[in-house]
């Protein structure tokens, strides 16, 4: 596991008792918003939309119907909506798809419910 990934997802577990609630970050084309299980991260289509979240970069692609390609820390993976795939030692589930947006939940396996 490289060093970087190391050190972010030991200070995601460390600050996770602090967290009350959820915290909700904003970029170019993209919302993210992290809780124990996970970032939720709402990429819009149209744009260059990129994400860091947990120390990984991810983006958005390309959307074929129900099918969405991400890069997640640089590795390309494609998942149907509704269904997940393992990328970089992430678990990459892509809960939605419209016309203005996809939305992607990206976990590391700590505190998964």
């Amino acid at each position: 596991m490289p060093v970087r990934r190391l050190i972010a997802l030991s200070a995601f577990a460390l600050l996770l008792p602090f967290a009350a609630s959820a915290c909700t970050m904003t970029g170019h084309g993209t919302t993210s918003e992290c809780t124990v299980s996970g970032c939720t991260v709402t990429f819009d289509r149209g744009v260059n939309a990129k994400a860091s979240v947990l120390g990984i970069d991810a983006e958005l692609v390309a959307v074929d119907g129900d099918v969405v390609t991400l890069s997640v820390g640089g590795q390309q993976v494609t998942v149907p909506v509704g269904q997940s795939q393992a990328s970089n030692g992430m678990d990459v589930r892509v809960r939605e798809v419209t016309q203005d947006k996809v939305v992607v939940v990206l976990s590391t396996g700590l505190n998964q419910n």
